[in-house]
């Protein structure tokens, strides 16, 4: 199997599978489209004419508009998953190891999916949940400070309301919401005359839209780390003021020796191995303004 060489790189049927799966786990990656993002990062251009287009008449001079464009450059960074497995691993049939890398391949896709998600959402490093050095320019917590709701559980839908109508207001458009499991069940318990008004919240429920947005409910809306926010709702223009992708190539290495995760325990004295495969994901938002937040008062 030329997945189990040191080194190798996953096939792409199985890149494909990983990515599938991270849609199905990440708030971000379910409301957002994916675009291809090279190893050496990519640059948006966001292009911007201010002002209003003028009737000329005959003779009259035609005026000056505002245009103005910035740059935002999107780079890939590096997400790693290993995980310490039995030796027999290297030694039994193709069809038991098919087994230990399809149990490793599902649980990489759910790692890295939660770990996009508190690092673009939040400014964590996933594995500590301390601050990264892009919380303050490339994370939702740390740009979206203008368009900010107070959480309050019994008026959930109304906080949605006021985070959108802030978006609204300054020329944006909702496309996505995403929620935490506590904002969703608040939303399927708000009645009115002993009526549920959003049923399709009510047992747990995960709908896919909310009045015309994309939804998702994720526990990685809230996130103890850091100067994490406890955001209760992401909405904003998802489709098209948020980019992501990743890059193809997906390298998987099976260690043999050493300590290669710091446990203090030799592989060789554990009759262990070490799988550990690495993904290249960036993203970039691309206008702060685009998004609002719910947020736990202090």
């Amino acid at each position: 199997m030329t997945t189990l060489k040191t080194g190798s790189l996953f096939p792409t049927e199985v890149v494909t599978d990983i990515f599938t799966k991270v849609k199905g786990h990440s708030s971000l990656a379910k409301l957002a489209s994916q675009t291809p993002i090279p190893f050496a990062g990519t640059e948006q251009f966001i292009f911007n004419l201010d002002g209003n287009a003028q009737i000329v008449g005959e003779g009259e001079q035609k005026k000056e508009g505002i245009a103005t464009m910035t740059g935002k450059v999107i780079k890939p960074v590096k997400i790693v998953y290993q995980a310490r497995v039995t030796d027999e691993f290297m030694n039994c049939s193709d069809e038991k190891q098919l087994q230990y890398m399809t149990s490793f391949v599902d649980g990489y896709a759910k790692k890295i999916a939660e770990a996009f998600d508190i690092a673009a959402i939040h400014g964590l490093e996933p594995k500590s949940l301390t601050d990264a050095t892009f919380k303050a320019t490339n994370s939702f917590d740390g740009v979206v400070s203008g368009n900010v709701v107070t959480y309050d559980a019994a008026i959930i839908d109304e906080n949605i309301d006021d985070a959108v109508a802030q978006i609204v207001a300054k020329g944006g458009e909702v496309t996505g919401l995403a929620l935490s499991p506590a904002a969703g069940t608040a939303l399927s318990k708000i009645k009115v005359n002993g009526v549920t008004q959003y049923p399709e919240y009510r047992f747990g429920q995960n709908p896919d839209g909310f009045y015309g947005m994309g939804s998702d409910i994720n526990k990685t809306l809230v996130v103890a780390g850091g100067t994490a926010k406890t955001d209760h709702v992401l909405a904003g223009d998802f489709a098209n003021a948020f980019k992501w992708g990743y890059a193809e190539n997906i390298p998987m290495e099976v260690i043999e020796y050493g300590d290669p995760d710091g446990t203090g325990r030799d592989l060789k004295a554990y009759n262990e191995v070490c799988l550990r495969a690495e993904a290249y994901i960036g993203w970039g938002i691309l206008d702060a303004d685009a998004f609002a937040r719910v947020e736990a008062g202090a």
